[in-house]
Formats: structure tokens, C-alpha cells, sequence
């Protein structure tokens, strides 16, 4: 099947459409920056319904807000697998909880960005997993570098990876580029289109409604969003971040509290050569 086909343009199908699955395709969740304990609840009361209901082979999400607001912990770790989510990525706030540097040797479902390097940096950047309906896949955390931290070059670290790699990744690839601007995130996509699967952006919690079918067969969506508080600042009580903009005072932020949106984007995808076959943003309003 070509690249967008039945989705002329290869615009992504309508939001929450639910569309049926292309036969044999691997179907996978990539789901939004989680903030805090709401957007954990979220996640634990949405998603063993959404893998049931729309056959979910494979699930990822950031977890990088996951403890209280800023970085991840073991606990909340396990709860995001409780729910049914299969790997973590994460970004610049994964190391801001002490406690989580030794987990990120030990486990390979909690992902930081492979662009860190590997020289003293605890965890790893990517792994291959195996999703429900056998298939095999990638998932490679990225980060970005405008405005961010000046690490090791995303574009050129994903080079090494596909072309240097003892083996060859599985033909599933999913990429969680943890990025500030909405060109730096475009330019990635286009720069691995028809080399990965699936390119989503992360870190700016404010959902795009750009998800489609890249021409060489590669899904993408500039940023997920949050799954989060709805009536926030992208997930934090509003009282706590206003005074930075109104009066340059520094404050303490608190995650928000009130109705939750979950966001994620769902992509099927043909196990033989990688490509995406449809993608579908999915949005939930979920009271906690």
C-alpha cells in the first residue's frame, strides 16, 4: 500500500475516527507528555480500554512529567506499565529526579534521549521491543538543540544509528523527538522520512493538528501534546506561572488540577517495510 493511500495528501485520518486497521498491520499508541499524578490517572483509567478496544499491539509515552510535574521516579515508572504502557521516552527533565539515574542502567523501558552520548550518561537512548502481534520494532528517543541544551547533534547521532548499527533496526521504527521548535521537529521528520516509521515531537504540551503520511511513508505530528490538566498552563496551575510573565518574579510551579486531556497519536504500520499505513491523533476528556 502506498504511502497515504485512501487519505489523499496523506492527511491524517479525522481525530478520534477510529478507523479500521489495514489487514496485518502492527498497530502502536504514541502518547503525549504526562504531567503529574492527573495525567497518570488519566492514563490508568483511558488506556487498558483504548489497547482493548482498538487492538493496541504496542504502546509508548513520555514520562518525563510524570513526578509531580518535573522528572520520573521507579513508582510512577511502574504505574505507567500497570496501565498498559510498554516503553517511556523522556527529554531534558528525565534527570531531575536523583533517584531514577541507576533505574535507567537497569531497565530498557525508560528510554532518554540517545543524543546525550554514551560516555558517563546513564540509560539508553533506544531499544527493540516486541509488540503483541509479534512484530518486532525500534523506539529511539531524540532531543532537539535550539534553545535546549547544546548536546550531541540529533540528526547526525540518528545517521549513526541506521547506518552504522552492528545490525540492521527492525523495519518498525518509532522516533520521540523531544524538541522546542516546530521547525527543528519539521526538519527531522523530513530529513527520516522513508528511514523510520513513525516521527513525533514532544516537550512543548500543546498538540498539533498537522499529524500525516510524509511522502516516503513515514508517519508524523510536530508535538503530541500533554496529557494533562486542560484549564493550565501547559499542565501547571496557572496562579504558579503567571507571575513569570506578569512581574519576571520566579516561581515554584504546582501541576493543575481539574479535567484532563489525553493526547496521543495512533499509527498503523506494515511490518515488512516500515511504513505507515494510516495515522490518527486520539484525544480523550477524562475527569480525575
Amino acid at each position: 500500500m502506498a504511502a497515504g493511500a485512501g487519505n489523499p495528501g496523506g492527511m491524517g485520518n479525522p481525530p478520534n475516527g477510529a478507523a479500521p486497521r489495514p489487514a496485518g498491520a502492527c498497530r502502536v499508541l504514541m502518547i503525549g507528555d504526562i504531567i503529574g499524578k492527573p495525567g497518570r490517572v488519566a492514563v490508568e483509567q483511558v488506556l487498558p480500554g483504548l489497547r482493548e478496544e482498538r487492538g493496541l499491539d504496542f504502546v509508548t509515552a513520555n514520562g518525563e512529567n510524570l513526578a509531580g510535574g518535573m522528572g520520573l521516579t521507579v513508582s510512577t515508572a511502574e504505574a505507567l506499565y500497570g496501565a498498559g504502557v510498554d516503553v517511556i521516552t523522556s527529554g531534558n527533565h528525565i534527570w531531575d529526579k536523583r533517584e531514577i539515574l541507576p533505574y535507567l542502567d537497569q531497565t530498557e523501558r525508560v528510554l532518554r534521549p540517545l543524543n546525550y552520548g554514551t560516555h558517563g550518561v546513564p540509560g539508553r537512548g533506544w531499544g527493540t521491543y516486541d509488540a503483541l502481534d509479534g512484530s518486532e520494532l525500534a523506539v529511539v528517543n531524540l532531543q532537539g538543540r535550539t534553545y535546549m541544551q547544546p548536546i550531541e547533534n540529533p540528526f547526525t547521532e540518528m545517521d549513526r544509528l541506521l547506518d552504522e548499527a552492528s545490525e540492521p533496526l527492525p523495519p518498525i521504527r518509532l522516533v520521540d523527538f523531544h524538541c522546542e521548535i516546530t521547525s527543528e521537529k519539521n526538519a527531522l521528520g523530513l530529513y527520516l522520512d522513508g528511514r523510520v516509521s513513525v516521527v513525533v515531537g514532544t516537550h512543548t504540551h500543546v498538540v498539533t493538528g498537522d499529524e500525516r503520511i510524509l511522502p516516503k511513508g513515514t508517519a508524523y505530528q510536530t508535538d503530541l501534546g500533554m496529557t494533562g490538566p486542560i484549564w493550565s498552563v501547559i499542565g501547571f496551575n496557572p496562579a504558579t506561572v503567571l507571575p513569570r510573565f506578569i512581574n519576571a518574579l520566579p516561581t515554584r510551579f504546582e501541576v493543575g488540577e481539574g479535567p484532563v486531556i489525553f493526547n496521543a497519536c495512533q499509527v498503523d504500520i506494515d511490518p515488512a517495510t516500515g511504513r505507515a499505513l494510516q495515522v490518527e491523533r486520539v484525544a480523550r476528556v477524562v475527569e480525575v
